[in-house]
């Protein structure tokens, strides 16, 4: 019970301190590059952006009001504590943008859409490890999601596509242009944050040669080999082991080559891993 105890609290440190690092990158994201310089991004903080480059309504109460609808479908849709870090966060986030007094760091409109993506979006990224978001896009592309053919990532593309084309109507085409450039640095770094930059690969290998390559999967790689019990359906039917392991995408290349040499003719299925836990893989990373 006392580990436990003390598991629990370990973890509820760690998250504070995601979220507390990331309402601080996105911060310093939004007032030492994109703000001074006119600039906007995707989601309900490039609405946020948007509308206060027209009405000059200051960005911070902004930030608060327009996520208010998304932390309630939050709410409805992931749970009570999800809606609570993430209005905690919101808020905090709103504070700092209202008393900090980050300074701009450049005027070069190249560096502005790229460090601001990649601080705003390392903010967001570190939100999420905390278990909460600072921008409630991604809320409602899950509701979506759930009732539509659409995938997530697909409804985030949409609704930042319409964002970037109000922006050229009632902006200019330019800042459409750079705000693309800026959601991108933004999308990528939450990425990596959040997936990892030693992203993982599933991959699936049927070869008549299966004991050599998982041989070489175990000894030569140093990695774990599921095998799957299957049955040919194409021509004569015969039972075949099916080998499932899982590499980094740095490892991807040698053990491709491996399999090249073995068998030329093994039939090779990849898949990327958004998360992992455990296992060999983890273990041997760590050494």
């Amino acid at each position: 019970m006392a580990d436990r105890a003390e598991n629990k609290y370990l973890h509820l440190i760690k998250e504070i301190l995601f979220i507390g690092a990331g309402v601080t990158s996105a911060c310093f994201g939004l007032k030492s590059f994109l703000m001074p310089n006119g600039f906007i991004d995707g989601g309900v903080t490039g609405i946020s952006l948007l509308i206060t480059k027209l009405t000059r309504l200051e960005l911070y109460y902004l930030i608060v009001v327009i996520n208010i609808p998304f932390v309630i479908l939050g709410f409805r849709q992931i749970g009570k504590t999800f809606a609570v870090k993430t209005s905690i966060a919101i808020v905090l986030l709103s504070l700092m943008l209202a008393v900090v007094p980050f300074e701009p760091i450049t005027h070069d409109r190249l560096l502005i859409a790229f460090f601001g993506g990649l601080f705003l979006g390392g903010g967001i990224g570190l939100a999420i490890r905390g278990g909460c978001v600072i921008d409630g896009t991604e809320v409602l592309a899950l509701y979506i999601s759930r009732n539509s053919v659409l995938t997530v990532g697909n409804i985030i593309l949409i609704l930042n596509i319409l964002i970037f084309c109000v922006a050229a109507i009632l902006v200019n085409i330019e800042t459409a242009l750079y705000a693309i450039l800026t959601y991108l640095s933004a999308s990528n770094t939450v990425d990596y944050i959040v997936n990892g930059i030693e992203q993982y690969t599933g991959v699936t290998i049927i070869s008549d040669k299966n004991e050599e390559i998982k041989a070489f999967i175990i000894n030569d790689m140093k990695r774990g080999v599921t095998i799957y019990k299957g049955e040919g359906g194409y021509g004569i039917k015969k039972d075949i082991d099916i080998l499932y392991t899982i590499v980094t995408k740095i490892e991807m290349s040698k053990l491709q080559t491996a399999i090249r040499q073995i068998d030329a003719d093994a039939f090779v299925v990849q898949q990327q891993i958004a998360d992992l836990k455990g296992g060999v893989v983890k273990k041997h990373a760590l050494h």
